[in-house]
C-alpha cells in the first residue's frame, strides 16, 4: 500500500480510548492500512473504559507496533503515511 493508503493510529491513557477504536474500525471500512501504538497507559485506560484487552485493540489494526520500540517501521522518515491520529488526545 501506498503513503495514501496508511494510518497511524495513537491510543494513549486520555480518557476516551474508544475514539481510537472507532478510528480503527473508519479505517478498515475505508480500506486504509492502519498501524497502531497503544502506550502502557492506554492499555489500561481501555480496559477500565470498555472492558477489552489489548488484543482485541490490536486485533482491529493492520499492523501493530509495540510502544517502545524505537525502531519500528513507523519512526522512520522513510514511512510515508497519511498522517498520525492520537487518540484520545488531551
Amino acid at each position: 500500500m501506498g503513503a495514501s493508503n496508511r494510518l497511524i493510529v495513537g491510543i494513549t491513557g486520555a480518557s476516551g480510548s474508544i475514539y481510537g477504536l472507532r478510528v480503527l474500525d473508519a479505517c478498515r471500512e475505508l480500506g486504509l492500512e492502519s498501524h497502531l501504538v497503544l502506550s502502557r497507559a492506554g492499555a489500561l485506560t481501555l480496559a477500565q473504559e470498555t472492558g477489552l484487552t489489548v488484543e482485541a485493540a490490536v486485533a482491529r489494526a493492520d499492523v501493530a507496533h509495540k510502544a517502545g520500540d524505537i525502531g519500528a517501521a513507523i519512526s522512520s522518515g522513510s514511512f510515508r503515511t497519511m498522517g498520525m491520529i492520537v487518540a484520545p488526545c488531551s
